[in-house]
Formats: C-alpha cells, sequence, structure tokens
C-alpha cells in the first residue's frame, strides 16, 4: 500500500468537527506528544477530547482510562464482574444480567498485548494512512462518505453496535474486520450519558484498507447531488432520467 495520504478534500465536506486518524503501535510513537498524565478520560471521551484540541497526541497504558477503553484495546481484560454481564442490568439497559453476559462473546478487542500506544491526528496533520479514520457530523453531512466507499465498489452499508461498550464497535471492530462501521452514540449508554455529541450525531469509522478508495471517491464524485437540493428536485431529476431511458430503449 503506498502510504502517502492528502486528505484535503475533506475540507470541502465543511464538517464542525474533524476526522481524526487513529494509529495502533506496539512501540512508543516518536513525534507526536503523549497525553497529558493528568487528563482522565474514557476511551470515547479521547475521541471527542481529540476534536475539540485539533492537535495530535497518544494515549499509552501508562496513562489513565476510565472505563473499558484499556480492555478493548488489548491492554487489559475484562474482570469476572463484567463479563458476568453484573454491570448493564444495574444501570438499567439490560433487565437480567444474562442478556448483558452474551455480549462479551461478541465485543471486538484487539490481541492482548499488540498495542500499547495510541495515536489521535486530525485529518489534515496527517502524512500517512492511519490504522482509521473516523468522521463525525449529522447523517446528512456524512452521506457523501458512505457513498464514497460505494461509488466505485457497489459495496453494501452495514452497521453493528451494542448498547453499551460502543468504542469496541468505532475503535476495533473496523479494524479487525476490515469493514466500515458506522453508529448512532445516541444508541450506546456511555456516549449518550456523557453528552460527547450532539444527539443526531453519527460515527464513520473507516479502515486502513479503505481510507485510500473513500479519499479518491470524494475527489472523483459529485459530492452534493442535484437530487438532494429539494424534493422537487429530486422527482424532476429522477422523472427525467426515466422518461430519457424509456426513449433510449424504444429505439433498441
Amino acid at each position: 500500500m503506498n502510504n502517502a495520504l492528502d486528505c484535503s478534500v475533506i475540507d470541502k465536506l465543511g464538517l464542525a468537527l474533524p476526522p481524526m486518524g487513529i494509529k495502533y503501535d506496539l512501540f512508543r510513537p516518536k513525534i507526536i506528544p503523549q497525553l497529558d498524565p493528568d487528563i482522565h478520560k474514557s476511551l470515547c471521551e479521547l475521541l471527542r477530547y481529540s476534536q475539540e484540541v485539533k492537535e495530535p497526541f497518544y494515549f499509552s497504558r501508562e496513562n489513565t482510562e476510565t472505563c473499558i477503553g484499556k480492555i478493548i484495546l488489548g491492554m487489559e481484560r475484562f474482570p469476572p464482574s463484567a463479563e458476568s454481564g453484573q454491570i448493564g442490568q444495574r444501570l438499567g439497559v439490560f433487565d437480567d444480567p444474562r442478556c448483558n453476559g452474551r455480549l462479551y462473546s461478541s465485543i471486538r478487542r484487539l490481541r492482548d498485548g499488540t498495542t500499547n500506544f495510541v495515536s489521535f491526528v486530525p485529518y489534515d496533520r496527517l502524512e500517512q494512512v492511519p490504522d482509521l479514520l473516523i468522521f463525525t457530523g449529522t447523517a446528512a453531512q456524512l452521506e457523501p462518505v458512505m457513498r464514497a466507499a460505494t461509488y466505485s465498489t457497489g459495496v453494501s452499508y452495514s452497521s453493528e453496535s451494542t448498547a453499551v461498550m460502543g468504542c469496541s464497535w468505532f475503535m476495533a471492530k473496523p479494524y479487525l474486520t476490515g469493514e466500515i462501521n458506522f453508529v448512532i452514540p445516541a444508541f450506546i449508554h456511555g456516549p449518550h450519558g456523557r453528552r460527547l455529541w450532539p444527539e443526531d450525531t453519527v460515527l464513520i469509522s473507516v479502515p486502513y484498507q479503505w481510507i485510500p478508495t473513500v479519499i479518491r471517491n470524494l475527489g472523483e464524485m459529485q459530492l452534493h447531488l442535484a437530487g438532494h437540493r429539494s424534493m422537487e428536485a429530486y422527482y424532476e431529476e429522477f422523472s427525467g432520467i426515466l422518461t430519457e431511458l424509456d426513449e433510449e430503449t424504444r429505439e433498441l
């Protein structure tokens, strides 16, 4: 893979929060600073924090993490009290610990001991393809990003998440499977309760295999389609295409 990356086309999306590049490392990054040790946040809060400071930094297993982030990153293991499903039932998310407990067989985690450091880099500071590129915005704002994935490939959209442990689905699952995943933070207990993003927010997590395709297609395709300007514009364009096709097929 050619690791050179120019993400300047993302500027045209006009997103309020910058897409963030995420990089998982066994070895300590050399050219960006470590997160201040006095900053204690959950992994999903770190993503939101990185969008606010707009400066690169890395999180280490030496840093404090206030939720299950280190577990999802493969730095720690779930305690039995969690895997037995006790937490979700007490939060009121599940009616019985066994309902919560069954999730632990499907939650995505990075392999134990493979990641000691996680870098957060704004898209406009990226020089190489990161492991993940996470976009944040409303569904309408991010529609071109999803379309950029299918534009030259025809792949279908998919979303997978659970009511808890949301960082698993936008920080681990896409990296491990090589599949783009999108989630709605308001559907997930932690990001919702922490009020990290507006309620109409969508997160799209693009793994490294897909980043060049998405960036290239954002630069080649029409970002804002004519049929999206209004309902009238949609029907006018669509009916015009049908009429045109009808006329062309009569000539066969």
